[in-house]
């Protein structure tokens, strides 16, 4: 795996991990009745947004090792 193509497999993996973690331990302000004016009730009270992209970034760490460690085994045929 070259390094563009395995750059272009971190961002997909990224993304994939980051919208998997994303509605994780999210509580609507509707949920916790601190509503604020002005806002959709749906609208999380604490997004965590850092947090969920650091897990997104762990976890497309593993998933690009093991796409580079698989796909090559794959192809060795």
């Amino acid at each position: 795996m070259t390094i563009a193509s395995g750059v272009v497999v971190f961002v997909l993996c990224w993304w994939i991990c980051f919208f998997a973690v994303l509605p994780i331990g999210v509580r609507g302000q509707f949920e916790d009745s601190a509503h604020t004016p002005g806002t959709e009730e749906g609208a999380p009270v604490k997004p965590m947004i850092w947090k969920k992209a650091l897990w997104a970034s762990i976890g497309a760490a593993v998933l690009t090792v093991i796409a580079a460690v698989v796909v090559p085994l794959l192809l060795a045929e």
